[in-house]
């Protein structure tokens, strides 16, 4: 499941949970890149459980989609990455470090509180 939602003005919801097919894959991504067209200064809350890799067919579609998720980059500033996996939340913090401007921190799944603290300003960086 991937699914995307606008909580408010600048920010985006995102929950992915299971394997990803391409139609799922597709529609969740269009979607990312039509909720994000006026987001300026964003912030994005991603929640991943359960995280299983996607279908080659899935990876395709996002490769596809690359050009636009790479023009996403600019539109936000924070993204807060909740997953049950260790490994990701590792891979969070590696991307962030990537990508200039976009400060991403990665929370154990049940650190809602504390993620939301964070991407308002009021958590400890």
């Amino acid at each position: 499941m991937l699914k995307v939602t606008k909580h408010s003005e600048n920010r985006v919801d995102i929950s992915l949970s299971g394997a990803l097919d391409a139609q799922v894959m597709r529609e969740g991504l269009d979607e990312l890149i039509e909720l994000s067209e006026d987001v300026t200064n964003g912030q994005m809350f991603y929640k991943i459980s359960e995280f299983s890799l996607p279908s080659l067919a899935a990876i395709g579609v996002e490769l596809a989609r690359l050009p636009k998720l790479f023009g996403l980059l600019g539109k936000y500033d924070k993204c807060a990455v909740l997953t049950d996996a260790g490994w990701l939340r590792k891979a969070a913090t590696l991307e962030g470090a990537l990508f200039p401007g976009l400060d991403i921190k990665s929370f154990e799944f049940d650190e809602t509180a504390a993620a939301e603290a964070w991407l308002q300003g009021d958590g400890a960086d």
